[in-house]
Formats: structure tokens, C-alpha cells, sequence
């Protein structure tokens, strides 16, 4: 009743003084009474007032004593909310150093994952329906064989004699033995492939990272990687297709091969992770690092610490399914989303 009490306090201290209680024994007062006798218009605006703040006494009573039971009886929804611990995507979202720009990032994976389930999935559910089991090998091994021809390049950059010398090997047997790359004979005869992209040349030579990025229709990006798409694409064999219809043409087989891929990486990454835009964040940055180190980054460096940071959720790669290592292994100049 506190607040109908205030309010009814206010109400009567804000009346008309002489309406509700008897006029202060006070010298002036009584001059004025007695020199200046109120009019009519006086008299009749005093009973005015008087009636209005009498009739306004019970309603603002009312109102009180409602607003007196809202705030002191919560909503048992309400208050179960408000005590409970947080859910797992909320104790996942702690900040990351590596991830400045999380809140623009999650919304363009948000968009990306949108385009990914309208368009992609579907495109890619029909092309492995339709398209025979060799022809699908056929065409991943092609788009490989054109790939190694730019890790040569990058190989070469980065002055590893031996990489470089086996990823040309590659190429030359795959594109001669395997009629332009169709069938991967290097790998049967033990060639290793040695995949590397202009990022990966940059962190050779000391370029940091910097922070991560999403990028809309390619996904998980750093800065670094973002700023070497250019010459990914421009180094690309691709990028020497004419017509420039044909080369739109291969661009979006390789991209839809890619996609067919990873069909059911999706199911497993949302078992894996509690919060799965974290998950594939850390497993991203940690599998960059990798592939800049050759699989031996340093404990000491300023980005391969990334389970002491916070918000580091995924496990060591090496943890991870197959599916899901080789889906974030950027092999070529275009990433798949």
C-alpha cells in the first residue's frame, strides 16, 4: 500500500489547501479573508476542485494498490529465467581476441547458412543423385591436379625445394598419364601433395593472421587470407579460361563438387558443438595455423594458443572427423562456403 499511500499523499498536497483541511491561524490569511471575500466565480471553482480531488481519492487508491501487487509478485516464468544458469550458447559466446568482429561474422555465417540450405544443398544432393560415383572421383581429381599447379607457385615462394619438386611432379603425371588430371596416378605412386595458397606464403614470411572474418558466400577467412584472395584467384588456372563463360562454367562445377563433398558434415558438426559458429571459428584459426607451420606450429606463437584464449571451444584438430579437417582445408584459390 506504500504507493497508493504516496500518490494519495501527493494528490492532497497538490488540492486546493482550504478544500480538505482548516485554514493555519495565520494573520494574513485571516486579513485576507476578511478584507477580500472570495467571488462567485471563486466560490464556484473551490467546490470544483473540491469535488474532482474527492472523486479522485478511491481511483488513485486503486491504481496503487495495482501497482503495488506487479512489483511485488514477479512472474514465475520471469523469475525462473532470471535465476537460472545460462544456456550453453550463451556461456559459449565469451569473447575471442582473434574474432573483434563476432557480431558482424555470426550474421553473414547466418546468411551463408541460409544460401547453403536453399541453394547449394539442394544443387548438391542432385548433382551426386544424378552424377555416377566415377565421374564425381573424376571431377574432383581434376579440380585437384589444377590446384597443385598454384601450390607449385606457392611451394616455389616459400623456397621448399622438395615440396616444390613433388608438387610439379604431380601435376606433370596427373596431367599425362591422368588425361588432364582425371585420375590422380601421383597418389598411387606415392607423390605427396603438398597444398598451399598465397595465405599460407604470406604467414611463411612472418605476415600475421589478424582477425577472423566470414566472408558472405566463401566463409571463414582471416584477414590475411582475405587480402591473398586476389592473387588465389588471379594465380588459378582457372583464371585463363576463355571463353569467360566456360570459366564461370568450371568455377561453379568445382564449387558444387566441393559442396557434395561435406553433404553430411553439417549433422555432425551440430552433435560436436555446443555453439557451432565457436566450433568452426577455433577449428578455422588452429587449421590455418597448421598448414602455415606444416603441421608444427610453435608452442610460443601469438596465434597458436588458441585453447588458453577465451572462447576457444573446439578441440586439437586431430580430434576432428576426416570429413571435417578436409572441409575447412582451403586447397584451391576458391573456397567452398
Amino acid at each position: 500500500m506504500k504507493a497508493s499511500f504516496v500518490m494519495t499523499m501527493i494528490a492532497i498536497d497538490t488540492g486546493p489547501r482550504s478544500s480538505l483541511r482548516p485554514a493555519q491561524d495565520d494573520p494574513v490569511d485571516q486579513c485576507c479573508e476578511s478584507t477580500k471575500p472570495p467571488g462567485l466565480w471563486g466560490q464556484t471553482l473551490s467546490k470544483a476542485c473540491t469535488g474532482l480531488t474527492l472523486m479522485a481519492l478511491p481511483i488513485l487508491m486503486l491504481l496503487g494498490a495495482e501497482l503495488h501487487a506487479q512489483t511485488t509478485q514477479l512472474d514465475p516464468a520471469l523469475s525462473a529465467n532470471a535465476f537460472a544458469a545460462p544456456s550453453a550458447p550463451e556461456r559459449a559466446r565469451v569473447p575471442n581476441p582473434k574474432d573483434p568482429f563476432e557480431s558482424f561474422n555470426r550474421s553473414v555465417s547466418g546468411f551463408n547458412d541460409r544460401v547453403d540450405e536453399a541453394l547449394l544443398q539442394p544443387v548438391a544432393r542432385t548433382y551426386v543423385k544424378v552424377t555416377p560415383e566415377l565421374v564425381q572421383t573424376g571431377v574432383k581429381n581434376f579440380f585437384g591436379n589444377l590446384s597443385d599447379i598454384w601450390s607449385t607457385v606457392n611451394n616455389a615462394l616459400q623456397l621448399k625445394p622438395q615440396e616444390t619438386v613433388e608438387s610439379l611432379a604431380r601435376v606433370g603425371v596427373n596431367t599425362i598419364l591422368g588425361v588432364g588430371g582425371v585420375i590422380d596416378w601421383a597418389s598411387k605412386m606415392g607423390i605427396d601433395r603438398h597444398t598451399e595458397d598465397f595465405g599460407q606464403t604470406l604467414g611463411h614470411w612472418g605476415v600475421g593472421s589478424g582477425p577472423y572474418l566470414v566472408l558472405p558466400l566463401m566463409g571463414p577467412s582471416t584477414l590475411r587470407d582475405t587480402l591473398s584472395l586476389t592473387m588465389d584467384f588471379n594465380g588459378s588456372p582457372t583464371r585463363r579460361v576463355k571463353p569467360v563463360a566456360a570459366r564461370y562454367e568450371l568455377l561453379g562445377l568445382n564449387l558444387v563438387s566441393k559442396r557434395a563433398q561435406y553433404l553430411g558434415l553439417g549433422d555432425e558438426l551440430n552433435d560436436l558443438a555446443l555453439d557451432r559458429y565457436s566450433f568452426l571459428r577455433d577449428v578455422y584459426l588452429q587449421k590455418r595455423l597448421s598448414d602455415v607451420w606444416d603441421g608444427n606450429p610453435p608452442e610460443d606463437s601469438e596465434e597458436g594458443d588458441m585453447q588458453g584464449q577465451p572462447g576457444a571451444l573446439a578441440p586439437d584438430v586431430e580430434g576432428l572427423p576426416a570429413q571435417a579437417a578436409r572441409a575447412l582445408d582451403p586447397s584451391t584459390g576458391e573456397k567452398s562456403p
